[in-house]
């Protein structure tokens, strides 16, 4: 259901080239998440690098609520970039298979595969 790679960049630097990445795709970054930001903001020690970007097609995005406003709750799509044992990550869950568990439409299917194509691509461009 996930999709990691790993990468030999600090975890600032991958949120900038996947930052890019995901410009050169035609998606947009809507918001990043620092967790370990905003939970020293409240007073909590969070030693690993932890951001999470949401990540939007616009296009894409209504195509599918336009076939199921239900799916709202899916979406944005969100790729992270975080430390694990002194490495670096960036990973997804898979459009595909989180759709797989919420809808059986033909039509949400092609558009989760496209979208998960382009989201993989670019993970890989970022690494």
């Amino acid at each position: 259901m996930r999709y990691v790679v790993e990468t030999d960049k600090p975890a600032q630097q991958a949120v900038e080239d996947l930052k890019a990445a995901v410009e050169r795709h035609g998606f947009g970054v809507l918001h990043v998440h620092d967790l370990k930001s905003t939970f020293a903001s409240k007073g909590f020690d969070f030693p690993s690098e932890c951001q999470i970007l949401e990540v939007c097609n616009p296009q894409q995005a209504i195509k599918v609520l336009s076939e199921d406003m239900g799916l709202n709750i899916a979406l944005p799509c969100r790729i992270s970039v975080y430390e694990e044992a002194g490495r670096t990550k960036i990973g997804m869950a898979k459009p595909t298979e989180m759709l797989e568990a919420l809808s059986d439409s033909p039509v949400l299917k092609r558009i989760a595969q496209e979208v998960e194509q382009k989201t993989m691509q670019m993970i890989d461009d970022a690494k």
